[in-house]
Parts: C-alpha cells; sequence; structure tokens
C-alpha cells in the first residue's frame, strides 16, 4: 500500500479490536488519536521525504528510496534530494541505511547491524519495556504512549503484509504486497474500507497527524539516543547516541513533507465518474491493468476483508501481549470512566 493509507487503516482497525477486548490502552489512544496515528506511519518510516527535485518546475516529487526516472510533473529531468543537517547533506537512501532498522526492530538492518535485530517473539518484551519508558521517562503525559503504540502497529503491521512473520492470508492479483497489488490495497482501503464502511474523513486524519510533534521516545525506541530506562536494561547493545542530532533533524522533516505526501495520495485516490462508473485516474489503472469496478471485484474474490480483520486481530494480541509484559500500562483504566448516561441517571431531578 502507499504506506500512509494502510498504516494509518491498520492503526484504526488495530484500536478497535483492542477496544472490544477491553485492552486498558484502547481509550489512551482515543484520547491521543492523532499521535497515535502518526506513530503508525513516521514514527517508523524515516524516509518520509523527496526523493527528487523536478529541474523545470524546482518542485520536491517522490518519497525518499521509491526510485524515479522522470519527473512525474513535466516527464522531465530530475537531480536528487539531499537533506541538509549541521552534519552534512545525506541522501534519502543513506538515511534509510542508518535508521530503517532501528524503527522497524525486526527487519531493514543494512549489512553489519544484522544482530541487532530483535526477534519476533521477543517483540512483545521490546515493546513492552518502551511502553513503560513511554511512560515512565517521557511522562507523565499520556501522549507518548500513544505514540508508540502507533509505532508498534506499524512493526507488526509490516511485518505481516511483507510476509516477514505469517499470520495474512492473501492472494490479490499477483501477490500479497506487490508494485500491482498495492493501489488496489489502497484504493479499495480508502473508499469501500475507510469512507463507505468506517466513516473515516482521510484528509482530517492526516492533516491531524501532520500536526503532532516530534516525541522524544521515538529516539529512545530506535536507540539512537543515550542508553537508559527498562529498554537499556534489557537491551544494552546498539545505542547511537552520536547519531541523535541528525536523527531530529531526520524526524522534523519527515514532519514537514507528510503534509505534501499526504496532498498527493488524496489526489491519487480521487475517482472520477465516466459513462461505466466511478474509475480510478490513467496511472494506477494502466499499472494494474484493471479498471476500478475490476479492483472491487478483485478484493472480493481475495476475501480483502478478512485480511484487513486479521491485521487487526494481530495488532491487539500484540497489545495484549506488551499489556502483559508491562504491569504499568495494566493499571490503566480499561475504559473511559462513567458513562454519561449513567451520570445523568445519578444526577437527573426525580421525575425528569
Amino acid at each position: 500500500m502507499s504506506g500512509i493509507v494502510g498504516h494509518t487503516l491498520y492503526a484504526v482497525l488495530g484500536m478497535k479490536a483492542a477496544a472490544t477486548r477491553r485492552l486498558p490502552v484502547a481509550p489512551l489512544v482515543r484520547r491521543h488519536f492523532a499521535s497515535y496515528l502518526a506513530g503508525a506511519y513516521i514514527g517508523s518510516d524515516i524516509q518520509m521525504m523527496p526523493e527528487a527535485i523536478c529541474v523545470d518546475t524546482g518542485q520536491e516529487v517522490g518519497v525518499g528510496t521509491a526510485p524515479l526516472e522522470k519527473s512525474p510533473i513535466t516527464g522531465g529531468a530530475l537531480r536528487p534530494f539531499k537533506l541538509g543537517t549541521p552534519q552534512g547533506e545525506f541522501s534519502p537512501r543513506r538515511l534509510y541505511e542508518l535508521f530503517y532498522g532501528r524503527s522497524h526492530l525486526v527487519f531493514g538492518w543494512t549489512k553489519g547491524d544484522h544482530e541487532l535485530a530483535v526477534p519476533w517473539e521477543h517483540l512483545p518484551e521490546y515493546l513492552g519495556a518502551v511502553a513503560g519508558d513511554a511512560l515512565g521517562l517521557f511522562g507523565p503525559g499520556e501522549r507518548p504512549l500513544a505514540y508508540a503504540l502507533g509505532w508498534m502497529v506499524h512493526v507488526v503491521s509490516d511485518c505481516l503484509i511483507k510476509s516477514i512473520w505469517p499470520g495474512i492470508d492473501l492472494h490479490l492479483l499477483d501477490g500479497k504486497y506487490t508494485p500491482r497489488n498495492r493501489p488496489i490495497q489502497d484504493l479499495i482501503s480508502f473508499h469501500e474500507i475507510g469512507v463507505k464502511e468506517l466513516g473515516l474523513n482521510w484528509p482530517a486524519l492526516f492533516a491531524d497527524f501532520a500536526d503532532t510533534p516530534v516525541e522524544p521516545v521515538q529516539l529512545h525506541y530506535m536507540r539512537a539516543a543515550q542508553r537508559r530506562g527498562a529498554l537499556g536494561r534489557l537491551v544494552p547493545d546498539g545505542w547511537a547516541p552520536e547519531r541523535e542530532s541528525l536523527l531530529r533533524a531526520v524526524l522534523a522533516e519527515n514532519r514537514r513533507y507528510v503534509r505534501v505526501h499526504a496532498r498527493h495520495v488524496l489526489a491519487d485516490m480521487k475517482l472520477s465518474r465516466t459513462p461505466q462508473g466511478w474509475d480510478c485516474n490513467e496511472t494506477i489503472r494502466k499499472t494494474v491493468g484493471l479498471n476500478y469496478a475490476g479492483m472491487v471485484e478483485l478484493a472480493q474474490k481475495a476475501n480483502f476483508r478478512h485480511a484487513l480483520w486479521q491485521m487487526g486481530e494481530a495488532v491487539a494480541n500484540m497489545f495484549a501481549a506488551v499489556v502483559q509484559h508491562q504491569p504499568a500500562l495494566a493499571k490503566l483504566p480499561a475504559d473511559d470512566g462513567t458513562a454519561w448516561d449513567e451520570l445523568a441517571r445519578r444526577w437527573r431531578k426525580p421525575g425528569q
């Protein structure tokens, strides 16, 4: 999927599944929903920056590490994007090499750093330590924990959709996660699931999480800060405090460019009325080889909704495991307190 659509939807579904189980993290997530959604996307995908600059227009294009051969605006030449920092200029690819594995934990590590990967079976312990530190080191406010919980959604969902770990039954067009089927997943998730079934206001969700601040807990869980807290005791290796200032610059750039990227994605998701019904843009039709009606039919045959249900369940399973590993989470209230109907019953005047 595009990333921003898929991970936002996974976060929404994970929250709903967690709320159904009355997990104590669910009410907290609802209170800090924008931070939770931000963690679910830019809390992990640090390559959220331009890939290149269109020479003819000077506009930023693409998303870091996704190769472009020509400008999507004019079809003309490109020049590489470099992020300027106090440490010098860095390409998106180089930043990816430095930081991607640190946010994705299980995979994405470059050669020489593979020993820092966290095995899937040890994830709950690692995530539990981060959750405790989000409250103990970065609290007492709840926003850092909500952000970290969103990041956990990303770690789990990426492992499942990219077949790093089993758990998603999906064969759509030519596989589970391919260049041809990702646009189908995006469009169906955006329109058929997000808008029609869940009532999501995608532009509002994207705008809200773009406004969230950089959370220092991200430098902590990526081990790009001084080793401390429960995570430092659990994982003594791999800490790189010398990268902290560089990562701060990267995260600030992520916040800036995610607004631009969100506008591009919203434009790509638009459907137009045709004599044959609603259809997507020509670029997507050529990539996939189907019109929108064909994509809807294919998603139904592939039981795409069941795969999304599996994803929501997997996220809730991980949240439950993290709660088991972090006693502080178990002390959180499992609901939002006394309902207004109950207060009204107590406080109304007799006879009202």
